[in-house]
Order: C-alpha cells, then structure tokens, then sequence
C-alpha cells in the first residue's frame, strides 16, 4: 500500500512537470530607445510622440499579452527639454502608453535631482538596478518589476552603463554611481528567477556591454538596448538569448514576439521587426498630440525665428568642422575642439531656424579657453596643420570637454559665451552654411 501511495505520488509529479514543461506561450514586447525629446516628426516626416503614440496603439491592439518599453534618454535634444530640463518630455511620454523605461545617460543632463521629477511625472515604472549612492540605495527605488503576461511571469531589470561617469558631469551625479553591469545582472537574476520565468534586461548601455550579459548569463533570455542610435537590423543571439533595439528619435518601433517553454524557461522561437514611424502611415494621437503642441507653442517665439539659409545637407560629422570655426572665430583662438558626442543633430538644406541650431547643440555648453603648448594638445585634437611642441597656442572648447581635461590638469578656464549662441550669431552673420 505504501509502495502504491509513492508510486501514485511520483507519477503525479512526473505528469506535472512534463505537463509544465511542454506549456508554450506567447509574448510581444513593443519597444523603443532613445527617443531624446523629439515631440515634432522630423523633416522628412518620420516620429513625433503623436504618432508613436499611434504606432503602439495599433500594434497593441493586434497581439495578446504585451509589454511596451523604453531604453533610456527619453530627454534632450530639443527646445522643449533644454529649456524646461525635460520634464515636460515625461509628460507627454505618459502617453504612449509604456510600461517600463529604464535610465540613460541623458536623464542626467539636468541633474540628479531632475530625475525625482522625472519620476513624479511618469505614468510608467522607471528601473534601474545599479545607479545607487555609497550606502547602496537605488536612486529608482526600484531595480526590477515583475509583471505576469498572458501567464508568464516576466522580470524586467532595468540598467545603465558603468561607463556613465565617462558621459555625465560629475557635478550632475552627486552622490551617485553605476555598479558593474555584470555583477548588478548576476545578482538580480539569482534573485528573481524563482520568481520570474522569463527575465528581460532593459538596459541603455554600449553594444560591447550587451554582448557580455548574453555570453555570461544563461538566466537573461532577452535585453532589450539602447544608448547605440545605430539600432540593429538584425537579432543579436548567443545560444538561445536574444539582444534587439530601434533606431533613434521614434522613427522606428521595434515588435519582438515570442513562445516561450514555462517549464524550461527558455525561448521556443521569436520574430523581430521594425516598424517605421511617419506621418504617411498613421495619424496623430489626438490627446497626445495636444499636449505637444502645448509645449511646443511655448518655446516657438524663441526657436522658430529665420535666421540664415544652408545650401546643402549636412550631417552631423560634417558639422564639426564648422562648429570649431565658430569657436574659434567667436572667442579668438588659434586651435578648437567639438566632440562628435556633443554635435545632436544635422542641418537640412534651406532656410535655417534658431530650432534647428537648438537640435543641433541642446546642451547648454559654454566654449571655454585655455593656453597650451603644442606638446600639451590632447591627443583628440587633431588641427591638419604642423603644431610646433613649444609654441602656446589659445585652444577652445565646450566645457564638458574642458571638464574631463581639467581632470588631466589642463587649465581651462569654467566661464565663456554659450555655444548654441555662438552658432546662431554666425548664421545671423554670415547668413549662409554651406
């Protein structure tokens, strides 16, 4: 009878694993990354949070247990964040109907402090797992969500670059820091995946960081990035695990489904695609559209004012060169330095607008000046012409450039005109880019 009672027993626990086991279901993640504050579409039509916000819709309404994410930088990049430090952006954010988000380096930009606000603001959950200050507090106050999706148990871990301190102002940190990336995913997937079948990743962080969480971590079945605006066209997958993530600016939207075994907590199969965004294919979002042009009315008197004329395209890169110039000509320096990190956005041919100016340059820089010796020069700056190693010459830049030199020991000085005037007083002089 005993002998019966076990047998009855295993064979009860046996159909029930191999029962669980075979249980296969879907999921859709919806996603998007970088979106940096591009209320408006852009010049050939594509994004603009109204028709996100329609692109979500419409695909949500087509698929059975959805999640929507965001990977970070949801601010600056337009006049609209810089002129209100971002908060605004939240706003309007709320409705594109999001369940998570996760820091980017960006959200720094107006300080530490402006995130709190950020947070008010939301109508979606903002994670990160390894932004803390010295005593280990989460400056999110959460690491981690788990949310039950058409009878998966999803955990989404939110996480930043460990790398921030080399893309964010000190100052604008205060008392917080980035844990190891590696370390930060080890730990909350050994203390989740009791709980959670499937766990995400939603990280704003460097494709070489990606690549590392899939080859190290068996427990992440998917990352959804950010942070790179190359996007990808592809899937990244390393034995099973998945990495995707979407071009910049909302001019795409990134649908990831998936079956995915219960029991064995791993992917069956997936389909990835990106869905462009413009304004040929939906119409605005009526509410969301109102709360964009709530904000944009107010920065227009400032930003949509003539001021010169470009006679061609120019792409970021090509910009450089004539941001030094200006620097150079604006402050009477012999050699400048415009990083290409700090360069946000092109120039479209015809009429230039103070916008425009303002796309390109949201950061609230200031060229700062310093005399150095050829043999000085850090190794970024490159003139084209011979330098003479003893000869001082007057070298400019923007002072979160200036900052990271400071720290080398280069005395540059913290106070000079603001860049994105600078800019706009050219045009206004010269009247044509080109």
């Amino acid at each position: 009878m005993y002998m019966s009672i076990l047998r009855i027993a295993f064979l009860l626990l046996v159909t029930s694993y191999f029962l669980h086991a075979g249980e296969v279901r879907s999921l859709t993640i919806l996603h998007l990354n970088d979106l940096h504050a591009r209320l408006l579409p852009d010049d050939r039509k594509r994004g603009g949070f109204a028709y996100v916000a329609q692109a979500i819709r419409h695909e949500r309404e087509k698929a059975d247990g959805v999640l929507v994410m965001h990977g970070g930088d949801l601010v600056q990049g337009t006049p609209v964040s810089t002129i209100f430090d971002g908060v605004p952006v939240y706003e309007v954010a709320s409705q594109l109907g999001l369940d998570f988000h996760t820091l980017g380096n960006h959200e720094f930009d107006y300080g530490w402090h402006k995130i709190r606000e950020f947070m008010n603001e939301a109508s979606f959950t903002i994670l990160s797992a390894n932004v803390v200050n010295e005593q280990g507090k989460l400056l999110t106050g959460e690491a981690y969500r788990i949310r039950e999706v058409n009878g998966i148990r999803v955990g989404v871990i939110g996480l930043l670059t460990d790398k921030l301190h080399s893309l964010t102002r000190t100052s604008l940190m205060g008392p917080w820091k980035t844990l190891p990336i590696i370390d930060t995913v080890r730990h909350y997937v050994d203390l989740i995946g009791d709980r959670a079948d499937l766990i995400v990743v939603l990280a704003h962080i460097f494709p070489s960081e990606e690549n590392s969480i899939l080859r190290s971590n068996k427990g992440v079945s998917i990352i959804i990035g950010g942070h790179h605006h190359g996007g990808q066209d592809d899937v990244k997958e390393y034995q099973g695990r998945i990495c995707v993530k979407t071009r910049p600016y909302g001019r795409e939207l990134g649908r990831l489904d998936v079956e995915f075994d219960v029991g064995n907590k791993r992917l069956v199969s997936y389909r990835w695609k990106r869905i462009p965004i413009n304004t040929h294919q939906y119409l605005p979002d009526p509410v969301t559209m109102k709360l964009v042009q709530k904000w944009e009315t107010r920065v227009a008197k400032i930003v949509d004012v003539p001021i010169g004329r470009s006679v061609r395209t120019l792409k970021r890169h090509e910009l450089r060169q004539w941001i030094e110039s200006a620097m150079i000509h604006a402050v009477d320096a012999d050699i400048a330095y415009m990083n290409l990190g700090g360069i946000r956005d092109g120039l479209p041919e015809g009429e230039i607008l103070a916008r425009h100016i303002w796309n390109i340059m949201p950061f609230d820089n200031l060229v700062v000046t310093a005399r150095l010796r050829g043999s000085e020069l850090p190794k970024e700056v490159s003139t084209g012409r011979v330098i003479s190693a003893e000869r001082e010459y007057v070298v400019a830049t923007n002072d979160f450039i200036a900052e990271k030199w400071r720290e080398r020991g280069l005395p540059f000085k913290k106070d000079g005109p603001a860049l994105r005037d600078v800019l706009i007083n050219w045009v206004r002089q010269h009247k044509v880019v080109q």
